[in-house]
């Protein structure tokens, strides 16, 4: 009892989960509670459950009673209210209204078993579905509803009673206590008292005593904590600012009384209440009587509707697969397939996963009833032949060794993981088709949380601690950038830690500056205190969970409003997160919006338009050589997955000659793999570069196809099972193990592998060599499945592309029409591929970007499409082009304006239209236009609007009756200069499409330039480029200190790339920056950053080969009587005559540039030196 007596339970905690509140690491939190010998603790986050099941599982492991709670945020009267925010400053309740109120009041509610945990559920899901307002409120009528099993407090100075007694109303205080008791009951309403010191407590913690005596109401200690650890403190000030945008400077900002609402030790508890000892054994008491047991695992799977004559969903879904089995190997089915299906149907079943099947084929079916593109599968489910039988994914698991156990393991129960991609534009369809099938209160989008990560953290800290931007700047460039795809935290940057060596190697420069700058050093103190802790919620790209009972049944519920929409617009959401949907064994399924999904149904409807043909892309065959020699080319921009420069560095390496090779690079394309140099070994291997190798010969029928690599998990898999008597089941456990690390599981399957290994026939030496030869390999590894089905996707829009390009890069144009960076890549692509791309004409132009094929003897090009035009909206494009199929094409601006719907006739509109070209195909000149077009537009408007009442004016006379009045407005014969033209023509389109400030420069731009934007993820942290490009974009700032800086895009013809110069550099060259100008830059790259940027050394002004005598110089090589010693002597003639100037040699038909180490100055004397050696004509 002595024990008992020294105990507490704290049961006001905020953790991580109050989001931008509360400073509260989850493993910390209970950690600290643990080591104080508390045997219970609660969470209260505010107005959320977020962190309810994470808390739950960290206090079970750690040993600790887990309390569920919410601090709800309650509406003075009705949750309905909607009072007006008062003027003054914020605080933790929202502020003061007009009437003197608090926009919203906290409450205490806690879980006292499963009812009341229920009970959280609904009353966290009805505040944010029924009374959201600045925060999500509950009321009186919603506390009544859900009271049963739940236990009351009167809450922080912020809840109602402190309110009222705030006001000196201890009537109205009383008042408020009782209803609480009232709506929950004697036992289950406790009048809670804090003191952190704060005046205002210390004035109402003796009216509190009186109302609870009155009551007969127990009283309750808590301490509101927002932090773990007294000096956490200052972490959470930080926390707070960044929250409210503040200085931790200002005065006047919501701010934290004292440094007192952390985790206080039982004994401090009892200390600072020992007038009251009840308050902290009552403590014990709610601890003793709170029993919330959460069920994990069992999977809940909503019922699948079956169409009469089926018993049960094994039975139909056994149908279906015999069926789909047929349509997919013939109605013969080989027995290898059958004994596959029957196997794969026997353990689906046994596994209870049968209907689960069922929904997945039927939203698949669904989609691909309503032309909705699916994906041929993503992740492991493409090696399951019940999948490929229902139509759910297209690759054939059979013919390429896709296999089930990687994707559902026997021996292992989890929900199956069927990942969906569809054309992006459906995926709200198919979640409305969804809660149209199993009921909208059964089906919601599932929430995920972003976390600040340590630059961030940097930039916070020293944004609130008011420390210059430079300092902040320089901190977080020097945190190292991911390691093998993972982020090393601040802590293992500062001291060592064994997880993160490379890490903290590369964060030598961090520390430096925090040994020896006072300032760093404060920064990243508050940045540690930041990092990590989450920032915000939103919705899960893909995730969505679908339930048997509704919602609230199983878990908390949310529904947002989003800026400009009506709440009810705002999508349904889970309160927990995706790994918390699946441990309550719930339906969670991906539905992935994929745009390379749009581009080939696109792709498809314009090939069908534009020449008739209906392609069935899934049909195509898998040996196009042009295909593969595009590839091999590494001609791959706008290629799904192949785009990016090293990507086509490899495939010009590994020259993929078959479909294989394209699923080999999308698995060999990670930062593991390459870390091994297994991408280059593989491309080595298959071009004989390097001999093929196998670890032993037996191996050789299961890695021929990959060249004697394992890169893929399914080949550890076979390995295991062909050469240590592994089931398939076994086999992917033990991938599993190793891929996991831990080295008690490692050696037990050591053993088992090494003896399965000696009962097979093979020495036991060997059997240790294999293990330790596929546990590196597993390291690596990456799933078949998923790369052969990414990879169909990657090869048919490579077949697309060289088989269809008109039509295809239309399509991948419109898929970027609102991306900012994209369309410049893809137009570039375009200008190398001969494809004209032409602004958006009125008589020409559809909603998108329209392919106009030329004749055997001329190009095409493509039209910009017209709903890409700034301020031109979709709704005006389409009034646009109904006239215009209507009656035919425009004739003049005059005839325009007196066609269309009046609607497009905005000014906005038809100026974007004018400064985008859509006018230029009348013949009217774009400045001539802009200058009188609304007067135009105002006189046929009026003309329009008095012949709609019957007036005629002399411009509407008939020709025979003599009239020669004309009232036609002149449109002048001006055009703006190109610069200008063309500055409009990217403000409306956002790119340049009839020209483009570099054009002429080309060739200067490829002597003087060794950067370009698509080269800046290859190229070197630090090293001193020389870039060339347009200046756009260019922000102009004064630091603090009155000294200016400047930032700019700077776009080539390949895209663009950041630049930023500070203020030394500024103060010398700024006057050399200036809008839409083409420069010539010399800066240093800054990779420490999550984007390349240049930071500016210098800057000249761009000018034209004009003035130089030879933009480049052509050698014609003599198709006989050269040697080789010929070409040795002419090479080092042009190195004795370095320059600027490039140089190419004709041979035959062939041209071939020299590259930039043979640039020459091309004097007379070298010229001569050049036909000396190989004839008078070889320069003419």
């Amino acid at each position: 009892m002595v024990g008992v007596a020294k105990s507490f339970t704290h049961l006001h905690v905020h953790t991580e989960y109050s989001m931008l509140d509360g400073a509260s690491r989850l493993e910390e939190l209970v950690e600290a509670a643990a080591k104080d010998n508390q045997k219970a603790l609660g969470i209260t986050d505010h107005g959320n459950m977020y962190g309810v099941l994470p808390f739950y599982r960290e206090c079970i492991d750690k040993g600790v009673k887990p309390i569920i709670g919410t601090e709800a945020y309650m509406a003075y009267e009705s949750r309905y209210e909607r009072p007006r925010r008062g003027k003054g400053g914020v605080d933790d309740s929202g502020g003061n209204t007009d009437q003197g109120r608090k926009l919203y009041y906290h409450l205490t509610l806690l879980a006292e078993n499963n009812t009341g945990y229920k009970n959280l559920i609904q009353l966290a899901s009805r505040a944010f579905m029924e009374g959201y307002y600045y925060k999500p409120r509950v009321d009186w009528e919603v506390l009544n509803d859900h009271s049963e099993g739940v236990i009351a407090t009167t809450g922080c100075l912020g809840g109602q009673v402190l309110q009222a007694l705030m006001r000196d109303d201890e009537e109205g205080a009383y008042e408020k206590a009782g209803r609480l008791q009232e709506i929950f009951g004697k036992d289950n309403m406790f009048v809670e008292l804090q003191d952190h010191g704060i005046p205002e407590q210390k004035r109402t913690n003796p009216a509190l005593a009186r109302i609870a005596e009155k009551l007969g109401a127990p009283l309750l200690a808590t301490n509101d904590c927002h932090y773990t650890h007294q000096h956490d403190h200052v972490a959470h000030d930080a926390l707070l600012c960044v929250q409210t945008g503040s200085l931790i400077s200002d005065t006047n900002r919501l701010k934290f009384h004292g440094d007192h609402h952390y985790l206080k030790s039982a004994a401090e508890m009892r200390h600072l209440f020992k007038s009251v000892e009840v308050a902290c054994d009552n403590t014990l008491w709610i601890a003793e009587r709170a029993n919330v047991e959460i069920e994990f695992g069992n999977p809940l799977l909503p019922d699948f509707p079956l169409p009469e004559g089926f018993a049960d969903e094994d039975e139909y879904l056994q149908y279906l697969t015999l069926k789909g089995a047929k349509d997919r190997w013939g109605e013969n089915l080989p027995g290898e397939i059958s004994d596959r299906l029957t196997y794969e149907l026997k353990v689906i079943s046994d596994m209870g996963f049968s209907a689960y099947f069922l929904i997945t084929w039927d939203l698949i079916r669904h989609a691909r009833d309503n032309n909705i593109r699916v994906g041929p599968g993503r992740g492991s489910a493409a090696g399951c032949a019940v999948a490929y039988s229902l139509y759910i994914t297209d690759l054939d698991p059979i013919k390429y060794d896709l296999l089930f156990e990687r994707f559902l393991n026997p021996s292992r129960i989890s929900m199956p993981d069927i990942d969906m991609d569809f054309d992006s534009r459906y995926r709200d369809e198919m979640i409305s088709y969804v809660a149209q099938q199993y009921g909208r209160d059964h089906v919601a989008q599932i929430i995920t949380f972003s976390q600040i990560k340590a630059r961030a953290a940097v930039r916070d800290a020293a944004r609130v601690l008011d420390k210059p931007y430079a300092l902040g700047d320089r901190i977080a460039k020097a945190v190292p950038p991911p390691v093998m795809g993972r982020d090393t935290p601040l802590h293992a940057c500062i001291q060592k830690d064994e997880k993160y060596l490379d890490g903290f190697k590369a964060a030598a420069e961090l520390r430096d500056m925090v040994n020896a700058d006072p300032d760093a050093k404060q920064v990243v103190d508050v940045a540690l205190g930041l990092e990590g802790l989450r920032r915000q919620d939103s919705v899960h790209a893909a995730g969505v969970v679908i339930t048997k009972e509704p919602l609230t049944e199983y878990l908390p519920i949310q529904r947002k409003p989003e800026k400009g929409k009506d709440i009810e617009e705002a999508p349904v959401v889970t309160q927990y997160e995706m790994q918390a949907v699946e441990d309550l064994g719930l339906l969670k399924m991906d539905f992935l919006g994929l745009r390379n999904l749009d581009v080939i149904s696109d792709t498809l409807e314009l090939i069908k338009s534009t020449t008739g043909e209906d392609l069935n892309i899934d049909a195509v065959p898998l040996d196009d050589q042009k295909t593969y020699q595009m590839l091999s080319a590494g001609s791959s921009i706008g290629v799904f997955q192949l785009e990016s420069p090293p990507m086509r560095a490899l495939m010009r390496s590994l020259a993929p000659t078959k479909f294989e090779d394209v699923a080999a690079l999308v698995a060999l394309y990670r930062p593991g793999p390459m870390a091994a140099n297994m991408h280059n070994d593989y491309a080595d291997r298959k071009n004989g570069r390097l001999p093929i190798q196998y670890f032993h010969p037996d191996a050789e029928d299961l890695l021929a196809d990959t060249y004697g690599l394992m890169i893929y998990q399914e080949s550890v898999m076979r390995v295991a099972q062909k050469f240590a008597g592994y089931s398939l089941a076994d086999a992917d456990s033990l991938r599993k193990a190793m891929g996991k690390k831990i080295r008690e599981a490692m050696e037990k399957e050591r053993e088992r592998f090494v003896t399965g290994m000696v009962e097979n026939g093979y020495d036991r030496r060997l059997g240790t060599e294999v293990f330790s030869t596929i546990s590196q390999f597993a390291d690596y590894a990456f799933n078949k499945s998923h790369s052969y089905g990414y990879g169909l996707i990657a090869y048919q829009t490579a077949f697309l592309k060289v088989n269809y390009p008109m039509q295809y890069m239309s399509a991948l144009l419109t898929s970027v029409k609102k991306d900012k960076d994209k369309p410049a890549v893809y137009l570039n692509e375009c200008r190398m591929m001969g494809i004209d791309v032409v602004v958006p004409d009125v008589n020409r132009a559809q909603m998108n970007y329209f392919p106009e094929l030329g004749s055997d003897d001329e190009n095409g090009n493509i039209v910009f499409g017209l709903s890409a035009i700034r301020n031109v909206g979709e709704g005006l494009v389409r009034l646009l082009l109904e006239e215009r199929e209507a009656n035919g094409v425009f004739e003049s601006f005059y005839d325009f304006c007196e066609r269309v719907d009046m609607q497009v006739l905005n000014r906005r509109a038809i100026e974007a239209l004018i400064k985008g070209g859509a006018f230029d195909g009348l013949g009217h000149k774009r400045q001539g236009l802009l200058g009188v077009f609304e007067r135009i537009v105002e006189q046929v408007v009026s003309r329009r609007r008095e012949r709609d009442m019957g007036v005629m004016t002399l411009f509407d006379a008939p020709a025979e009756s003599g009239a020669v009045f004309d009232e036609k407005i002149e449109i002048p014969e001006v055009e703006f200069e190109k610069s200008q033209r063309l500055a409009y023509e990217k403000e409306m389109l956002g790119r340049y499409i009839s020209d483009h400030p570099l054009g002429g420069y080309e060739h200067v731009l490829r002597r003087k330039c060794n950067f370009t934007s698509s080269s800046g993820d290859s190229a070197e942290e630090g090293k001193v480029v020389v870039a060339g490009g347009v200046v756009t974009d260019l922000q102009k700032k004064w630091t603090r200190r009155g000294e200016l800086m400047a930032s700019f895009t700077l776009e080539d013809l390949e895209g663009t790339v950041e630049v930023i110069i500070f203020t030394k550099v500024m103060a010398e060259i700024g006057h050399k920056v200036i809008e839409d100008e083409p420069i010539l830059l010399t800066g240093r790259i800054d990779k420490r950053d999550d984007n390349v940027k240049l930071i500016c050394l210098d800057i000249s002004q761009l000018e034209t080969d004009s003035n130089s005598p030879l933009a480049s110089l052509e050698i014609r090589v003599p198709s006989t009587g050269v040697t080789g010693k010929h070409l040795e002597r002419l090479s080092g003639i042009l190195k004795g005559h370095h320059g600027d100037c490039d140089v190419y040699l004709h041979l035959g038909d062939k041209k071939i540039w020299l590259g930039p180490e043979f640039r020459v100055e091309p004097h007379s004397g070298l010229l001569g030196e050049i036909r000396v050696l190989l004839g008078a004509e070889s320069i003419r």
